[in-house]
């Protein structure tokens, strides 16, 4: 018996592809669990500004549109629902305030042609900032 060993055989070998695996897996593991954030260490830093209230109040013109088509300008109800009637009725609520804001709080149940017609008027009678009055669902 020959218990002698050899030199060459009693290197050891590194087997590399089993790491290799290990190495894939935790790769593919950390791709799939990482979250990406677009923007992950933006930092703002926003002005700041001491705004006094207003003291005289902004130039809007209320004109309430009900679901039966009456039209209201600021709470005052018109007696004939026309174009002319309309713009008429803007250019009195206006006096001398230059370009007021139309606020226009239709029903939603109101005809659309009406609310076209009260933002005719409004073009008519030389006032073109027009917004409209929301509520949030509830």
């Amino acid at each position: 018996m020959d218990f002698r060993r050899s030199r060459a055989s009693d290197e050891p070998e590194i087997n590399l592809i089993p790491l290799i695996d290990v190495l894939l897996v935790i790769i593919i593991f950390l791709m799939l669990t990482t979250t990406y954030a677009k923007f992950s260490g933006l930092e703002i830093n926003l002005p700041t500004a001491d705004a006094s209230k207003q003291a005289e109040p902004p130039n809007e013109i209320n004109v309430a549109l009900t679901a039966a088509g009456q039209v209201l300008v600021n709470k005052v109800p018109l007696a004939a629902v026309s174009v002319q009637t309309i713009s008429e009725a803007l250019r009195r609520a206006a006096g001398d305030a230059k370009e007021p804001v139309i606020v226009i709080n239709a029903d939603a149940k109101a005809s659309y042609q009406s609310v076209v017609d009260i933002m005719q008027a409004a073009q008519t009678a030389g006032y073109p900032r027009i917004s409209f009055a929301t509520q949030s669902p509830r």
